[in-house]
């Protein structure tokens, strides 16, 4: 049922981070898979025994290319692609956030997925995947990131726009939404910290951790899912954690 055999995937930001877990995930159950990335990802695609081409997701005519380039490469249609380049540059208030900021974080991170849905299509197989990388972002807002937040929560709204537009081919639309993550656009120790007082199991993940749910969204266990926004957060939305409770309050339990 989770076996990805013979599938045809293409990976946006595929050349590090959850991309890169996802891509190898994806080869050792059985898929045929090559990663894009605006970084040179030749050498790690050979690495992991597949392949690159370069795509630049805030370009419309770069990902047209790079969905192309990918079918060729592997000489049949997609059956899965995963839109997950983005950029993680937050910490500017909205009334202090220049125009350059907003306009990179915009056409990257939600211009770059709506190119995607846009485009993909006309490269895969009926019955295929779409998986966009959103973010906790989407739900849970702190200072600070209010460009970013909006481009994440963008996408959430575009999965269920294609999933709508798309049904009739049978294209599976979802978004999978990671809380902190340890990888290099990961906010370091102070990630960390609100991971250990914010989620529920207390700790900030690590890619292996995300990888699953982008497993079961490309597999045919999910073949009754689409429009779905999936949060992968250690329980971060569940509501107060004991940890932070007995920060504020000294106890672990609601307050009498």
């Amino acid at each position: 049922m989770f076996s990805l055999e013979n599938k045809a995937a293409f990976i946006t930001g595929g050349a590090s981070g959850i991309g890169l877990g996802v891509a190898k995930a994806f080869l050792e159950l059985g898929a045929k898979v090559v990663i894009g990335d605006i970084s040179d990802g030749a050498e790690i695609a050979g690495s992991i025994g597949t392949h690159y081409v370069r795509v630049d997701v805030s370009d419309e005519s770069s990902v047209v290319k790079a969905l192309q380039a990918a079918s060729d490469v592997l000489n049949v249609k997609l059956d899965v692609v995963v839109l997950n380049a983005g950029v993680g540059d937050v910490g500017p208030k909205i009334e202090n956030t220049g125009q350059a900021l907003i306009e990179s974080l915009t056409k990257i991170n939600q211009w770059g997925v709506l190119y995607g849905l846009k485009n993909a299509p006309a490269h895969m197989n009926d019955g295929g995947s779409i998986l966009s990388t959103a973010s906790m972002a989407a739900f849970i807002n702190i200072p600070g990131a209010g460009v970013y937040s909006a481009g994440k929560r963008a996408i959430t709204s575009m999965t269920e726009m294609a999933a709508l537009e798309l049904g009739s081919r049978g294209i599976r639309v979802n978004a999978i939404c990671p809380g902190y993550t340890a990888t290099a656009l990961g906010s370091g120790d102070e990630g960390r910290k609100l991971c250990e007082a914010m989620t529920a199991l207390g700790r900030v993940a690590d890619v292996d951790d995300m990888v699953g749910a982008y497993v079961f969204l490309a597999s045919d266990a999910s073949r009754y899912i689409t429009g779905q926004s999936f949060k992968v957060d250690g329980g971060w939305s569940c509501g107060l954690t004991e940890q932070m409770l007995a920060r504020l309050t000294g106890s672990s339990s609601a307050p009498s």
